[in-house]
Order: structure tokens, then C-alpha cells, then sequence
């Protein structure tokens, strides 16, 4: 396999979401990615993309023999992935401290919703939890009635299995100068926090409204918004730049003294009640003709399904399909060291007898 992190060896205890993300992008960009089962574990369709890539080994780690072959896996490589509640990996023998002992130079990723410590570190939670308890979830979503869930991208995906890759690559590269491992402690309240920061900043400049969808970048602005058209369907507009904003005034025919103050807070409702009117008067393709590839910043809004087909996405071949199956392809490039989706979707415990006997060649 190919890509920047070829030639790294990464243990991969299996479980659900960011965890398994993070090791999907890690082997993406080449590093060997072991999942370690359990023998009576399955991959559900949903969450298949997400063991492309790597290889796996069943094992009983309350088995005194599978949890000797699970250390000397894990004294032969650079990097550790898990995502149980604090304390189990301990529990199991398999805590940070037991790990660096067998291998002081292991990077020792834990994933949790939490983190490690505080009065919440043992309670059950889901990435709405953790964009709540951050503010995320409160700032996103209409004037009236309750937030909206933006899937859960911000807390398992962006502020969770991403913190972790990253932490895990500025780990293996302190390490390649120090030849010493340590902890990465990854939270999924931690990362989505970390995202916000922006958000933190205008709040305390006085630049954030409380109110939702009374702001620059929450569906507040006319020229930040989405709007639906004349066929049901919807486009979206981020012209935040005089300059696009300008030639988004242009392309639209928009005149009037309205117009001429694009920042004025208390023009904004009827400036998107005028814009609201005038998209419903041609269908998305016809706007797409109008504006798309235009300085006006401006997107028709696809369902997931519909993807696969945009010009600009097929000719990045952003999305791939592998095995008759639909998936993003790796990101981001890279110029010498090309990142690829290595091998297929594995079965659970398709790879148990080859990595036994690596273990035992190696031992030789």
C-alpha cells in the first residue's frame, strides 16, 4: 500500500463511529491497519466503508493466549486506536500503562465521547450530547422552534475521529525524534469545542446573537441562505464578500436602495423574503445555468444520492465505486506520496492465521 504513512503498523480495537474513521484515514494514507474483533462481531452495512482498508484478526481478549498475541501485536507497532468507556482497556490488561511498557515508543489513541476524566467521563452519550454541551447544537437551526441536527458530523466525525488522527500523526512524528511514546487523549466534547472556537471569539467580541438564524453564518444573512425553487428543490448562496456579493446583485437583476447596505442587520428579512420570491421562480437546473461557476458562490443543494453525478465531483473522482459499492474517495492528496483505498471491506477475522504467523515469523 501506498501513501505518506506507509510502513506504519496500527492495532485497531474495534468498536463504533469516529473510532473506526480515524482508522479508515489512517489507512487510507497507507499505514497497516490491524482491527482487532471479536469473534462474534459483525459489520453492519452502515458502517462498512469504515474497515476499507485494513485487515482483521478475531480474538477473545478475556483468553489468556488471545491476550498475549493481542501484546505482542501491540509490541510490534507504532500505534494504538480504542474507543471504550476509561477503564476498560485497563481492565482488559491493555491500558496505556501496560502498552508503553511492552513498547515505550507506541502512540496510544483513546476516542471517547467525554474524555478520560471529569464528572462526566463514565456516562453514555452520542455526538448530540457533546454539541450541546458546547453550544453548537443551540447556534444551528431556525428562528422558531427547536435546534436542528446537523447529522453527526461535528462531534463523532469532525471534532472526534479527526482530533484523533491528528493528534496520532503529531504523536508518531514527536516520537520519530524522541523514540518515545505517549497518550493521545481524544474527546469528542473536546474536539467539537475546539471547532466552535471561532464562534467562541465573536461571542465574546459581542459579534454573536444569541437568537438562531439572526447571524452572518446561520441563516441569518440573505447572502448566506438556502432557498427553494420552482421544481421543490433548493440552492444555496454564500456571497459574505462585497465583491460576490456584488455580482451576485448583478446576476439576480437586484436594485434599490435595499440593496445598497449589505450588512444592515435590520434590512436582512426583507431582503430574503425578496430572495426567497425570486429563486422559487425557476427550478434548480435553471439557476444552476445562471449562476454555478460564478463568483456569486453559489451551489445547487444534492442529496446524497445525487453526488455521484455533479461534473465537478466526477472529474476529482471525489467519489469512487468499489466493489458495486458508493463511497468517498481518500482525502486529502498528496503530490509524492498518493494516498489509495487499499484493500477491500474485510470480513471479521479474514486476516486471524496470516497475522499469527507474522507474529511467529517475526519472533524468529
Amino acid at each position: 500500500m501506498g501513501g505518506p504513512l506507509s510502513g506504519l503498523r496500527i492495532i485497531e480495537f474495534s468498536g463504533l463511529g469516529p473510532g473506526p474513521f480515524c482508522g479508515m484515514l489512517l489507512a487510507d494514507m497507507g499505514a497497516d491497519v490491524i482491527c482487532i474483533d471479536r469473534k462474534s462481531a459483525e459489520i453492519e452495512p452502515s458502517t462498512a466503508i469504515f474497515f476499507r482498508g485494513k485487515r482483521s484478526i478475531t480474538l477473545d481478549l478475556k483468553n489468556p493466549s488471545d491476550l498475549d498475541a493481542a501484546l505482542r501485536l501491540v509490541e510490534r507497532s507504532d500505534a494504538l486506536i480504542e474507543g471504550f468507556r476509561p477503564g476498560v482497556m485497563e481492565r482488559l490488561g491493555l491500558g496505556p500503562d501496560s502498552c508503553l511498557k511492552r513498547n515505550p515508543a507506541l502512540v496510544y489513541g483513546r476516542m471517547t465521547g467525554w474524555g478520560q476524566e471529569g464528572p462526566l467521563a463514565q456516562s453514555a452519550g452520542h455526538d448530540i450530547n457533546y454539541i450541546s454541551l458546547i453550544g453548537a447544537l443551540a447556534a444551528i437551526g431556525p428562528k422558531e422552534g427547536p435546534p436542528s441536527i446537523p447529522l453527526n458530523l461535528i462531534g463523532d466525525f469532525g471534532g472526534g475521529a479527526l482530533y484523533l488522527a491528528m493528534g496520532m500523526c503529531a504523536a508518531l512524528f514527536e516520537c520519530s525524534r524522541s523514540g518515545k511514546g505517549q497518550v493521545v487523549d481524544a474527546a469528542m466534547v473536546d474536539g467539537a469545542a475546539s471547532l466552535a472556537g471561532t464562534f467562541f471569539n465573536r461571542v465574546t467580541e459581542g459579534r454573536w446573537l444569541k437568537t438562531r438564524a439572526s447571524n452572518q453564518t446561520d441563516g441569518g444573512a440573505p447572502y448566506y441562505n438556502v432557498y427553494e425553487t420552482a421544481d421543490g428543490e433548493y440552492v444555496s448562496i454564500g456571497s459574505i464578500e462585497p465583491q460576490f456579493f456584488s455580482l451576485l446583485k448583478d446576476k439576480l437583476e437586484l436594485n434599490g436602495p435595499l440593496w445598497e447596505q449589505q450588512l444592515n442587520r435590520e434590512n436582512w428579512p426583507a431582503m430574503t423574503a425578496e430572495l426567497r420570491t425570486l429563486f422559487l421562480s425557476r427550478t434548480r437546473a435553471e439557476w444552476c445555468d445562471l449562476l454555478e461557476g460564478t463568483d456569486a458562490c453559489f451551489s445547487p443543494v444534492l442529496s446524497f444520492d445525487e453526488v455521484k453525478d455533479h461534473p465537478h465531483l466526477k472529474a476529482r473522482k471525489t467519489i469512487v465505486k468499489i466493489d458495486d459499492t458508493l463511497q468517498p474517495n481518500t482525502a486529502p492528496r498528496f503530490s509524492k506520496t498518493p494516498s489509495t483505498i487499499g484493500r477491500p471491506l474485510a470480513r471479521i477475522g479474514l486476516h486471524t492465521e496470516d497475522i499469527l504467523n507474522e507474529l511467529v515469523e517475526e519472533d524468529a
